[in-house]
């Protein structure tokens, strides 16, 4: 069958297929859309199609990412990892779009991101210092610090024990149920 314009017909079923593959597997309408958004940003950067896409043009555009836009790891990585299960679908021989862009332009999608040409995510967290995750001992020295409170209070015979016992308790169900943001509260003094 022919089309009136073929490559952005075949990259829009492309696309199409892909979705409807991912919303198969159950993941979010987010996820979904966030990574069609960095497959299409590659395209507009490529200038190509995924049956012209190479790892330079992929190196390049993540070096803009870094280099120019100062976009941070995780983000890369994301993008990184969007374009790679995009590739994996074009070149899945089930689903024939190997076949159909020989067919049509001569020439067929590759798999364009590899082990040498990605982000290894190789630490716990990437996040600014200020914004990362409480370590272990760090969550027992603050909740010991929440309760030493209660403590002081009481035996002090001053009121206001009860709401230092309600501040502690708030403050582990709020970790329990990871209501906890990974940063000290503002009524918290800064005890690490």
């Amino acid at each position: 069958m022919s089309l009136l314009h073929p490559e952005e017909q075949v990259f829009a079923a492309m696309l199409d297929g892909w979705r409807n593959q991912r919303l198969a597997r159950n993941l979010a309408l987010s996820t979904i859309d966030g990574r069609e958004k960095a497959v299409r940003a590659f395209a507009r950067h490529a200038d190509a199609r995924p049956w012209r896409w190479t790892p330079q043009l992929l190196d390049e555009w993540f070096s803009d990412l870094r280099a120019v836009r100062h976009l941070k790891h995780s983000t890369v990585r994301a993008y990184q990892e969007a374009i790679r299960t995009f590739c994996h679908y074009i070149t899945d021989p089930a689903y024939q779009w190997a076949v159909e862009c020989e067919q049509r332009f001569g020439t067929h999608p590759v798999q364009v991101v590899h082990e040498w040409n990605t982000a290894m995510h190789v630490q716990d967290t990437e996040s600014d210092p200020a914004k990362r995750a409480f370590t272990v001992d760090e969550l027992e020295r603050f909740f010991d610090y929440a309760d030493e409170q209660v403590s002081r209070v009481r035996v002090a015979g001053r009121k206001g024990w009860l709401p230092a016992f309600r501040d502690a308790t708030l403050f582990k169900i709020a970790y329990a149920y990871g209501l906890f943001s990974g940063a000290l509260p503002a009524c918290a003094p800064a005890i690490f």
